[in-house]
């Protein structure tokens, strides 16, 4: 992966995020939170500068993004999509769910759409099983979703309008 050079107002940012947790090692998890939202993902050169402001190892900050789904090392499109590939999700139809997302929106899990507007990912379990199957598209979470219903979940974010859609 090419290595990317952040600017110097995202170091200060990242840097001001860490200084508000005090610059604790202990703070970790709140600190990744807090930047991946406001950068939207967390790059190597992005961990390299909050494992020097926690005083840390960047191992010990890349064990942590990859080991929580929640985080991210690629970017996300301006409408995530996660499809729950957990035990109750899947044996009722996310495999065909997340595929029905795959064929509208013409990319593979782990992409953006050329666009930007949409990615698509899986999530282990959202913890809403019993509506399941479970996708969310941002923090927004819609349940008991059939392959007939993306197209519909797709075209309300296109035209900025997310209400009427069946949610949980």
């Amino acid at each position: 992966m090419p290595k990317i050079k952040l600017a110097e107002n995202t170091i200060e940012l990242i840097q001001e995020i860490c200084v508000e947790f005090e610059n604790k090692e202990s703070e970790l998890i709140n600190v990744l939170h807090k930047v991946q939202g406001k950068l939207g993902y967390l790059p190597a050169e992005v961990q390299e500068v909050i494992a020097r402001e926690l005083k840390m190892s960047v191992a010990k900050v890349y064990g942590v993004v990859t080991f929580y789904s929640f985080f991210t090392m690629i970017p996300q499109g301006e409408f995530p999509i996660s499809v729950c590939m957990g035990t109750a999700c899947y044996v009722r139809g996310a495999e065909q769910v997340l595929a029905e997302f795959k064929r509208q929106l013409k990319v593979e899990v782990g992409e953006s759409t050329e666009d930007g507007k949409f990615s698509i990912n899986c999530l282990r379990c959202v913890g809403a099983c019993g509506l399941a199957p479970v996708v969310t598209v941002g923090e927004k979470v819609f349940g008991r979703v059939a392959p007939s219903d993306v197209k519909k979940i797709i075209a309300e974010y296109r035209e900025g309008c997310t209400e009427n859609i069946k949610t949980a």
